[in-house]
């Protein structure tokens, strides 16, 4: 009832935009791949006529590349558009066209046949006006043997937020210069990678899509890595007004592990919630797949505002010796700087 309740909304929104002349736009996100495929990210939405590409929530996508950005904004105009479900779209992947249509929520998540070499690479979208943008994607090497998956909210930004107001402040209010990394983080990730630049990262959040450009700004500001986003989308599900954040965590890891069977990932989240049961999950189904687990320890203050109580939750403690039990080494520190240091001693490489 709540998604269909909604498509009706969009439906009427979005005829009444066209009639004003508002045409369909796409804003890209990075994606992945191997040779032979890759996962193509982006998303259809209305703009009005008089509205230049760089002025679309999506200008600063590219960042997850590592691209020069644009101009930092404040975050509720990532949200001040509309999506356009069925929409049209080619992806050129080099010299292969593929036809294909959004979902209802206006995305766009496919795989699509390749020909691209490892390394980084950019495919066109066009929509069905001719209306062009590129979206970069990293094709994975073969030989690479060692992935990163990060977190982002408290575990690369602080928030200082109970996890409830998180996505709408950081989203809708607060203006993106203002947020701040957690310390260490960054030089921690620059030292996991240095073996191999080739190695992939992958930021899995249950943050919403709209946010994606913004936090590319961010994650490159401050140095982290480039790499795709796995968000998710806010709106009602076919069975609900609300998304569940730990399935989407699930469900991504399960489709990185086995769209990517020769990495193996060192998960990092923080103790905060749900990511020591869900990355000791991932340990305990991918024994295989899984190199290392490390958890940014939050402080007392942290842990009330993420789940009430001045501690890490009892399911996430045992979890963690889960893991331990399964053989992962799981790695914990108050921050970047910690974690590098106890990583360190323990001669843990991505080698």
């Amino acid at each position: 009832m709540a998604a269909r309740l909604e498509d009706a909304f969009d439906r009427r929104i979005a005829a009444r935009m066209k009639e004003r002349g508002w045409t369909v736009r796409i804003e890209p996100y990075a994606g992945y791949g191997s040779p032979g495929w890759v996962r193509v990210l982006a998303r259809t939405l209305l703009a009005a006529p008089a509205v230049q590409a760089s002025d679309l929530p999506g200008a600063g996508g590219s960042a997850q590349a590592g691209a020069e950005t644009a101009q930092a904004v404040r975050g509720w105009r990532s949200f001040a558009t509309a999506q356009v479900a069925g929409a049209p779209v080619e992806i050129h992947v080099g010299d292969l066209v593929h036809h294909v249509v959004t979902d209802r929520g206006g995305y766009l998540d496919v795989l699509v046949e390749s020909e691209l070499a490892p390394g980084w690479h950019e495919v066109r979208l066009v929509t069905s006006d001719g209306r062009s943008v590129v979206a970069p994607v990293h094709v994975i090497d073969p030989e690479v043997k060692f992935g990163l998956v990060s977190d982002i909210d408290d575990t690369v930004m602080i928030t200082r937020l109970p996890r409830l107001l998180v996505a709408a402040w950081n989203v809708l209010v607060r203006h993106e210069g203002a947020r701040e990394p957690v310390p260490g983080m960054a030089a921690l990730y620059r030292d996991l990678l240095a073996y191999d630049p080739r190695i992939p990262v992958v930021y899995l959040s249950t943050g919403a899509w709209n946010a994606a450009p913004a936090i590319g700004r961010f994650l490159r500001r401050h140095g982290f890595p480039a790499g795709p986003m796995l968000l998710t989308d806010w709106g009602p599900t076919n069975t609900g007004w609300f998304r569940s954040g730990p399935r989407h965590k699930v469900t991504q890891l399960r489709r990185l592990m086995t769209e990517l069977p020769h990495i193996q990932w060192v998960l990092v989240g923080d103790d905060g919630q749900h990511d020591p049961e869900i990355y000791a999950g991932a340990a305990q189904h991918f024994p295989d797949h899984v190199r290392a687990i490390l958890l940014r320890q939050l402080t007392y203050g942290e842990h009330v505002l993420a789940h009430g109580v001045p501690a890490p939750t009892i399911e996430g403690m045992a979890a963690g010796r889960a893991a331990v039990r399964d053989g992962i080494a799981v790695v914990q520190g108050g921050d970047g700087f910690e974690l590098l240091r106890a990583v360190r001693a323990r001669l843990l490489r991505m080698r």
